[in-house]
């Protein structure tokens, strides 16, 4: 028989694949600068010539982008998959703020019953940190931090989920889910009794996550967005009637 020799892996190669593993785990993430390659190669105990190779291919691939003087960065188009204008649409149409909060439940159920089950205790303490944050944020009042900061809680419960494709749409869903958010909050605080509920349910969400318990860790995401649907439902009808009501004032005067 034939003996079939396996020619080795180009050192380039080996590095672009490590490289992408970085970028696809987050370790790297859209827009963020690579270290200069002299603290790559050391790195990966690799010559200056190699990495320099490996970052052209990966530029090749449109993983990355090399500005002159300023460094390669990883590319920022992975970051969006729902163009601006889109966002901007869905947010305005009336009825996309409860499809959004539908699609959210199936997103981030998944993601917490995920969490839940594979989780480590570096996740949990990530989850629960920015727990934390999202609580202090909440107590600014300040909305815009507070969107922000539930947006970072969500991410972080994609990423205990150590499901790749999960945290990689839930990031290419920043901007969409950040305005979704913003705007839940802004008519959940015509209802100050809410938020005491609100923190109850992430409480219930971050205990279950931890305690490895996923279906409970679903389940729990899946009743605190269908609360917040519910309540946004009920202001609505309120709304509605308030203005129902106005009008017929006008036409008796």
């Amino acid at each position: 028989m034939t003996s079939i020799k396996i020619k080795p892996a180009k050192l380039s190669d080996v590095i672009v694949e490590q490289l992408e593993q970085m970028i696809i785990e987050g370790t790297y993430r859209a827009g963020q600068k690579f270290p200069p390659e002299r603290e790559l190669a050391k790195q990966f105990d690799v010559s200056r010539p190699s990495l320099r190779e490996a970052i052209q291919k990966l530029e090749a691939k449109g993983l990355v982008t090399r500005k002159q003087g300023g460094g390669t960065f990883v590319s920022a188009q992975m970051k969006n998959t729902v163009s601006d204008p889109l966002a901007d649409l869905l947010n305005r149409h009336p009825e996309s703020q409860f499809d959004l909060l539908e699609f959210r439940q199936a997103l981030e159920g998944i993601s917490a019953f995920y969490a839940a089950l594979r989780g480590t205790e570096a996740d949990h303490v990530q989850i629960q940190q920015r727990f934390e944050e999202l609580e202090a944020a909440q107590a600014t009042e300040n909305l815009d931090e507070e969107a922000k900061s539930a947006f970072r809680f969500y991410l972080a419960i994609a990423e205990a989920s150590h499901n790749l494709v999960l945290l990689h749409f839930v990031r290419s869903l920043e901007q969409l889910l950040e305005k979704n958010i913003r705007q839940n909050l802004e008519i959940l605080k015509q209802r100050p009794d809410v938020a005491v509920q609100i923190k109850a349910h992430r409480r219930f969400l971050v205990d279950a996550m931890t305690k490895g318990e996923p279906d409970k860790a679903q389940s729990a995401s899946n009743a605190h967005l269908a609360y917040i649907e519910e309540i946004i439902l009920e202001i609505s009808k309120e709304k509605t009637r308030v203005e129902r009501s106005l009008r017929r004032n006008r036409q008796k005067s």
